[in-house]
């Protein structure tokens, strides 16, 4: 079970660790991330989303697994702490980026070059049916606005708070149990 102890066990262990090709680390990616949210203004609840949106790569990398699917491995092991405003987000992030990018190519062709190599490995734009179907969904415009955080969040040596600080605001947003 998930707890925020052991996400911040899983960033000391794994988030040191390059981020998919870019040159920045795991904990770099997530904090920038969240920062961003937080920048913009963004509720509690997706600026954690933003944080733990790659997750996933954490606690694939204890399995040594390379499963593209990470947004689904970190949404439902998030969902033992979060509803559905922290847990969606992550899990729609690779779809937002897939919405993103059948609707703009500009977007599509702003992408870093790792991240326009994973987009092929998650299976290309959506077609315009896969784009109506997303955009519908009732967490889309939170998953689209985490990925664009997601794809500012790449920048070396960039200042951010210190992960505590966003451990914090996750206390906040832990669902009661029940």
């Amino acid at each position: 079970m998930l707890t925020l102890d052991r996400i911040q066990a899983l960033f000391a262990g794994h988030g040191n660790d390059y981020y998919g090709g870019e040159a920045i680390s795991q904990t770099e990616h997530a904090l920038q991330c969240a920062w961003q949210a937080e920048q913009a203004g963004e509720p509690e609840p997706l600026v954690v989303a933003a944080l733990l949106h790659d997750i996933g790569h954490l606690m694939l990398a204890e399995s040594s697994t390379t499963d593209m699917r990470h947004q689904e491995a970190g949404a439902d092991a998030l969902a033992t702490l979060f509803g559905a405003e922290v847990t969606e987000p992550v899990r729609l992030h690779v779809a937002a980026k897939r919405y993103l990018c059948a609707r703009d190519a500009d977007y599509h062709a702003g992408l870093s070059p790792a991240s326009q190599h994973s987009l092929a490995l998650q299976g290309g734009p959506f077609d315009a049916q896969q784009a109506e179907a997303f955009a519908a969904g009732p967490h889309a415009l939170a998953a689209v606005r985490l990925r664009r955080y997601d794809d500012l969040a790449k920048v070396v040596g960039l200042a951010t708070p210190a992960l505590p600080h966003y451990l914090a605001m996750a206390a906040r947003c832990v669902r009661a149990a029940g």
